[in-house]
């Protein structure tokens, strides 16, 4: 569980920051569309970051790895987008941030984990603060 602190909206970082698109990386078969080249992105524009709603946090830990969320991901979060079966959302839980999925058994919604290697008990959703949804995430592919 991450601790309890009061996130900082980023909807006040720079407009100027871009970064250089150097090329098509293709992943797969080369694409007829290599050639095609944009001067420049915004990150802030890319990920939606310029919404008074929208927040950043790091994640800690593996409890989220089988939703494709690793240890040390910076996921973006939307407070103004409601919460519905199957979005991984922040919730308060025990006073602390926590990453889950929301899902809906037997007519009860529960905060669940995704690792199936480790031991994680379903969390009632009643009574819990779901503070904002999950939208993106960025990880570092170098460690």
């Amino acid at each position: 569980m991450l601790p309890l602190m009061q996130p900082v909206p980023i909807a006040e970082v720079p407009k100027g920051i871009l970064l250089r698109i150097v090329g098509a990386a293709g992943a797969g078969f080369p694409s007829p569309a290599q050639d095609w080249q944009d001067d420049a992105i915004s990150l802030i524009e890319l990920l939606r970051l310029d919404r008074a709603a929208s927040f950043v946090f790091r994640i800690s830990g593996t409890s989220m790895i089988e939703a494709g969320i690793h240890d040390n991901d910076v996921v973006v979060v939307d407070r103004d987008t409601r919460p519905a079966q199957g979005h991984i959302v922040i919730a308060i839980v025990d006073g602390g941030f926590v990453c889950r999925q929301l899902v809906q058994r037997r007519g009860a919604t529960f905060l669940e984990a995704r690792n199936s290697q480790q031991s994680y008990e379903a969390t009632p959703a009643e009574g819990i603060e779901i503070w904002g949804v999950v939208r993106t995430g960025v990880r570092d592919y170098r460690r």
